[in-house]
């Protein structure tokens, strides 16, 4: 268990997998998820993918929890962890809506942040936005992401061509912002 400000993150557990389901399902959470379409999920699909994660060590999922709480609200993760280089792309939703907008997403990843730079030794972590997710990118440039480029109408959604952008943060980058932000 890592603890954030506002949010704990935990293991996912298999009694989660009903309401990532729920969420997942819900346009209006994947709409802003990676990869490309989302299709309708079943729980059987989620199982698979929960069964998967046991012994994947270059994908670690978090379940996101409320500190006051203890409320399930989400899940982060990073993925496709390269050891050798020491970097990997981070990813998170926030599938209750009782909680957008309100730090939690912010303070989730700051705190998978400082296990990724702290814990697993990484000295990069990246991310992938679409351009339509203000909500996000706001997250993201506050817990110290910076852009790094774009995939030009990257993703066809909702009748249109939208920008993918870039983000990545370094672990030098990280830890001046936290000595700024904990001084």
């Amino acid at each position: 268990m890592f603890h954030g400000e506002k949010v704990t993150l935990g293991p996912v557990q298999r009694e989660y997998l009903p309401k990532y389901v729920e969420w997942l399902n819900d346009w209006e959470v994947a709409r802003f998820l990676m990869p490309g379409i989302p299709f309708p999920l079943n729980i059987e699909a989620e199982t698979e993918w929960f069964e998967s994660r046991r012994k994947d060590r270059d994908n670690i999922v978090f379940a996101i929890l409320t500190r006051a709480e203890n409320q399930l609200i989400g899940n982060c993760g990073l993925h496709r962890i390269d050891w050798k280089n020491r970097s990997a792309m981070f990813g998170i939703f926030i599938g209750d809506r009782n909680y957008w907008g309100k730090g939690y997403g912010t303070d989730a990843t700051r705190t998978c942040l400082r296990f990724a730079f702290e814990e697993l030794g990484l000295n990069r972590v990246e991310l992938e936005v679409y351009d339509f997710n203000t909500r996000a990118l706001r997250a993201y440039e506050k817990a110290g992401f910076q852009r790094d480029g774009v995939h030009r109408q990257g993703l066809y959604r909702e009748g249109k061509f939208h920008d993918e952008i870039l983000m990545c943060i370094l672990r030098d980058e990280w830890r001046a912002r936290e000595a700024v932000v904990s001084g």
